[in-house]
């Protein structure tokens, strides 16, 4: 088991941990901040100048699902993990990783009042002295502007008049009743190439409906893995019906076949996009999400999708309405369209 605390710089993460490690017996700490360390001694300089902060690394991310597994084969654990994740993108990322790996994850958010923050933060002794304070201080917006998503995820425990002690025995004393428990969806890592099958579904002003996953960063098309022996067009509409709760009145339409080349750690395979058709308003209602899985979905415009897909299924999505509107599926490969279709010759 994963204990995460999370909280802005001045909570009192460290000091809780140190403290935890004590009430909870057979317990290590795993800090990440010695992988961003490590990271930071390995890679380039010019790799480096690209980022502000080593959480910014998708290795970095990686490394701290893959050294809490590591850990969890030489202790019993639980592994006492305190570090600041503001981005709700690297918490999927990392959370998902770990649930993949059947490592459960309890959340629990060490929070202040910013006056109290600001002060610890100006009498905290760091190894940046002055300039690491200053940092410090300056992620407090991003604290802010994160609290909304992880209150609604995390197990809060209001740390203002507690000393590390206290809080940590507040941590201990919800963890025992099940606080901060997250559900989700425990997708394992593929060990090879991988057929998938999305499903586009419009509205009718023909936004395009994006779901957003629990288990890694980014938005996505309703869709998943095609199992062995399914058809992909049957996998579609399996995986319409498990995610949202709908049942399509008629087999979908391949607009898109898209190859996607291995890129590591991933493998790769093919992506196949349908044509699921337009939802009446009606039926967009009833949309029901599974919590472990999605946290929300929505119909958005092409330019609405450019913010929040990353860009290998924008331009899958992009390819997908070009092939809705000629009437002719689209071959892609790594999201470039192939052949006479306007894109590149074929090899």
């Amino acid at each position: 088991m994963i204990v995460w605390l999370n909280g802005a710089f001045g909570a009192g993460k460290t000091t809780a941990a140190h403290e935890l490690l004590e009430l909870m017996p057979g317990s290590t700490l795993c800090d990440p901040a010695l992988i961003g360390t490590g990271l930071r001694c390995m890679l380039p300089k010019e790799r480096l100048a690209q980022i502000g902060d080593y959480q910014e690394l998708p290795s970095w991310r990686r490394l701290v699902a893959d050294t809490a597994a590591a850990l969890l084969t030489e202790v019993p654990g639980p592994l006492i993990v305190p570090m600041t994740l503001l981005r709700q993108e690297y918490r999927d990322e990392i959370f998902g990783a770990l649930a993949a790996r059947r490592i459960p994850v309890r959340h629990v958010l060490l929070h202040a009042e910013e006056t109290i923050l600001r002060t610890r933060i100006d009498q905290s002794k760091t190894n940046g002295g002055a300039l690491n304070r200053s940092w410090c201080r300056g992620q407090l917006p991003a604290y802010r502007a994160a609290l909304a998503w992880l209150t609604a995820d995390a197990h809060t425990v209001e740390t203002s008049g507690l000393t590390p002690r206290q809080t940590a025995e507040e941590v201990a004393g919800a963890l025992r009743e099940g606080a901060g428990t997250l559900e989700i969806v425990q997708t394992a890592e593929p060990t090879a190439e991988t057929v998938a099958a999305g499903v586009l579904l419009f509205d009718e002003e023909d936004r395009v409906l994006l779901v957003d996953p629990t288990y890694k960063p980014g938005w996505e098309f309703p869709g998943g893995v095609v199992e062995p022996g399914e058809a992909p067009a049957s996998a579609g509409v399996r995986e319409v019906a498990e995610e949202l709760g709908l049942t399509l009145k008629s087999d979908p339409r391949l607009l898109v076949t898209d190859w996607e080349p291995p890129r590591p750690p991933g493998y790769g395979g093919i992506r196949l996009l349908f044509d699921g058709g337009r939802l009446a308003a009606e039926e967009a209602g009833r949309v029901l999400l599974p919590d472990a899985e999605l946290r929300g979905w929505r119909f958005v415009t092409e330019t609405e999708a450019a913010e929040l897909l990353p860009p290998v299924r924008l331009e899958r999505l992009r390819g997908a309405l070009r092939a809705r509107e000629t009437g002719r599926p689209l071959y892609m490969e790594a999201g470039v369209p192939v052949g006479d279709q306007g894109g590149r010759a074929a090899a």
